[in-house]
């Protein structure tokens, strides 16, 4: 049945469950990543990551769209965007060499309490004395996961935080972009930026793929974060953020899953307890953004 003939409960629904399937993609995208971190640089599985986006888009959307795909009104946003995207994948890639992917995916989840701050803070945007609480509770739960001065060594304990806050900065570039640009646009120039920029350093870090094994596991890499990419932007144009953004926490439990699964690791009591605030304060955020029919900018890993 087309998504013209079904009901606005089942499209809710197809939303939804294309929605939880991306985020189970992201989850093994990160666990993927932190178990080749062991014998690669990062910056090698973040340009096949990209590679494989950029080709794979261009292959599907080209034949469909053809040169309308690549009409863009701001081309240096375009290439800002892309930039800061970039920046993120390479924090975020280096962040899980480091810490648990389970606790590192709750720190991602602070991303759109980050935006409420940041819009506060540049474009003057008022934010209600709940939603100061709910940021400062955000980063409280933040604090507890990675525990600057414990278990994540040094400035190691930043990354995460860093790339949260470029992130934030993206999602706002983005959610002004959108009102001028088609999503596929920007998704096809998303990709090519990241290759082109990747491309231009992987000399300084290549090293040889040490067997096939590893090279599947680059290449699953690539392949989990097309389709989750392709899933969020299916999922949105279906269903209402404020209805999917409280399901992007499933995340977090598919990234622990992987993790115990994989790594053998279980979160410790200070963990979970940090891991619950940031959800319990996302998801409320989300509620109150939805009540008052502001838009929600959902997390993308």
């Amino acid at each position: 049945m087309s998504d013209a003939l079904q009901s606005p409960g089942t499209r809710a629904l197809t939303g939804i469950a294309f929605l939880v399937t991306a985020t189970a993609c992201f989850a093994v995208l990160d666990t993927t990543v932190k178990y080749v971190g062991a014998f690669i640089p990062v910056l090698v599985a973040v340009w096949f990551r990209y590679m494989f986006q950029a080709v794979l888009v261009s292959a599907v959307m080209l034949p469909l769209r053809g040169r309308s795909l690549l009409r863009t009104a701001h081309p240096r946003f375009q290439l800002l965007r892309g930039g800061l995207l970039l920046l993120v994948s390479v924090l975020s890639f280096l962040s899980v060499q480091y810490m648990p992917v389970g606790e590192f995916t709750a720190i991602v989840m602070i991303s759109p309490l980050v935006v409420t701050l940041l819009a506060a803070l540049f474009l003057h945007e008022r934010v209600t004395p709940m939603r100061w609480v709910l940021v400062i509770g955000g980063f409280a739960g933040a604090l507890m996961v990675v525990q600057p001065g414990g278990g994540v060594v040094g400035w190691a304990s930043l990354l995460p935080l860093v790339m949260v806050m470029l992130y934030a900065a993206f999602q706002i570039l983005t959610s002004r972009m959108a009102r001028t640009e088609d999503p596929m646009t920007m998704h096809f120039y998303t990709g090519w930026v990241g290759a082109a920029l990747s491309t231009a350093i992987l000399p300084l870090v290549w090293q040889a793929i040490p067997d096939a094994r590893t090279f599947g596991l680059l290449c699953l890499v690539g392949l989990m974060g097309s389709i989750g990419h392709f899933l969020l932007i299916l999922a949105f144009a279906r269903t209402p953020a404020a209805t999917l953004t409280p399901f992007l926490y499933a995340q977090i439990g598919f990234a622990m899953l992987c993790g115990w699964v994989v790594f053998g690791h279980v979160p410790g009591p200070l963990e979970l307890a940090g891991i619950g605030l940031i959800v319990l304060c996302g998801a409320t955020a989300s509620v109150l953004a939805s009540r008052a029919k502001q838009p929600v900018e959902p997390p993308e890993p």
